[in-house]
C-alpha cells in the first residue's frame, strides 16, 4: 500500500484529524507533520527548517516498505504561527514549540516526536517510523 497523505489547515484540522484517527488501525505507522504554510509569492515555505526537512521526510517515507499515513498539518503564515495562543501551541496533546514537528500517533496518543532542529535527520526519521 503506498503512503497515504492527508492535508489539513487550522480551519479543517478537526475533521481531517478525525478521519486520520479512524483510519489509523489500517496502517503500521501514522505520522503527523506540522509545518509552515507556503508563501504565495515564492511557493516555498516561510520556514527555513521546513524547507530543509520536508524533502528528507518525504524521501524517507516514500521508500519505506511500511504502510504509512501522513497527515500534513499546516500551521498558517508566520504571524499566525508566532501568536503564543496558536491553537496547536496551547493544545494539551500537541504542545507545539516549533515547525517542522513530526510526530508518531499511536493508540490515540503521541508516541514520539522530532522537532524542528532534528526533523531532517534521516536516522531519526527511520527510528520514529520503526518505533513499536
Amino acid at each position: 500500500m503506498p503512503m497515504k497523505v492527508l492535508d489539513a489547515t487550522l480551519s479543517n484540522f478537526d475533521v481531517v484529524f478525525d478521519k486520520f484517527k479512524a483510519e489509523a488501525p489500517n496502517y503500521k505507522a501514522n505520522l503527523i507533520l506540522f509545518l509552515a504554510d507556503k508563501d504565495p509569492a515564492t511557493s516555498l515555505s516561510w520556514c527555513p527548517d521546513c524547507v530543509r526537512a520536508e524533502p528528507v521526510i518525504y524521501k524517507k517515507l516514500e521508500v519505506s516498505s511500511d504502510d504509512i499515513t501522513l497527515l500534513r498539518a499546516y500551521v498558517g503564515d508566520r504571524p499566525t504561527w508566532r501568536n503564543p495562543q496558536h491553537p496547536w501551541r496551547v493544545n494539551s496533546t500537541f504542545k507545539l514549540r516549533g515547525v517542522p514537528t513530526l510526530v508518531r500517533w499511536e493508540n490515540d496518543a503521541i508516541k514520539g516526536r522530532l522537532e524542528d532542529h532534528e526533523a531532517h535527520i534521516e536516522q531519526k526519521i527511520d527510528a520514529l517510523v520503526a518505533a513499536t
